[in-house]
């Protein structure tokens, strides 16, 4: 049952990389008074157990390659339901306005006269990487760092890649595995195939793996070990430096 007052809003809500230990507070105060939630793939299923009892939990993840909800459906749910029950929490992985679609989802909602509001969450694209002890900026490594999309709406690598593998700049690459030969050639060709790059895969969570290469040995290492989606790409000096491999030493003694 809805709560009371019955009122139509929509909060968008980030869940974070992965951990559900890695949401925020103001996310699951948000979760607990949501009457109905619509989470995506990437959301850790024990987040819901934070749902208000009696909360409709309804699952509209997007994977690629397989049946899944388009996007204007789950907008168009998403207004449906906050008619029908009140408030409607849209739970997305990283934070939504990261490769979220999250504006698309509140301009939607604001069409049809439902307000809005969107709670931050820790995006994988800094997250992954502090967890595999890879920092994205460094004193004398790295003064920057491009956070781009591996696939673009039309499935074709953004022209944005070729412009970051020119800098100097820390490169982190969402969505990018089923790219990833194109995307190492790019970075051999304009910055050096000698280029320390990772995969990190379900970065984390406990089933979290990494693998450090450069850009002209990440492809057959990653077949040959069996690397997948979900992954991030990183390129950069920072993946190799001494100062990463000291680090992940006293992250080991640590556990």
């Amino acid at each position: 049952m809805p709560t009371s007052p019955h009122i139509p809003r929509l909060s968008l809500v980030g869940a974070g990389p992965g951990d559900p230990e890695l949401i925020t507070l103001k996310a699951l105060r948000v979760l607990a008074e949501a009457d109905v939630v619509l989470y995506d793939a990437l959301v850790h299923p024990d987040l819901l157990t934070h749902a208000r009892k009696g909360a409709l939990c309804v699952f509209v993840g997007k994977r690629a390659g397989q049946p899944s909800w388009s996007q204007e459906h789950i907008q168009e749910l998403s207004v449906t339901y906050a008619k029908r029950y009140g408030h409607v929490v849209r739970l997305k992985g990283g934070d939504p306005f990261v490769f979220g679609r999250g504006l698309e989802e509140i301009q939607y909602a604001a069409q049809h006269g439902i307000p809005s509001q969107v709670i931050p969450g820790i995006s994988s694209a800094l997250a992954v990487p502090a967890s595999a002890g890879i920092p994205l900026t460094h004193r004398g490594l790295s003064e920057s760092f491009w956070v781009v999309t591996g696939t673009t709406r039309a499935g074709t690598l953004s022209q944005d890649l070729a412009l970051a593998a020119q800098s100097t700049a820390t490169v982190v690459v969402l969505m990018g595995v089923q790219h990833l030969p194109e995307i190492t050639r790019l970075f051999s060709q304009l910055r050096g195939g000698h280029t320390p790059a990772a995969i990190l895969q379900n970065g984390t969570l406990p089933e979290a793996r990494s693998l450090i290469a450069t850009a002209d040995t990440l492809v057959q290492r990653a077949d040959a070990e069996g690397f997948s989606s979900p992954a991030i790409l990183v390129f950069g000096e920072v993946v190799s430096s001494t100062q990463w491999v000291g680090l992940q030493t006293q992250l080991a003694a640590i556990a």
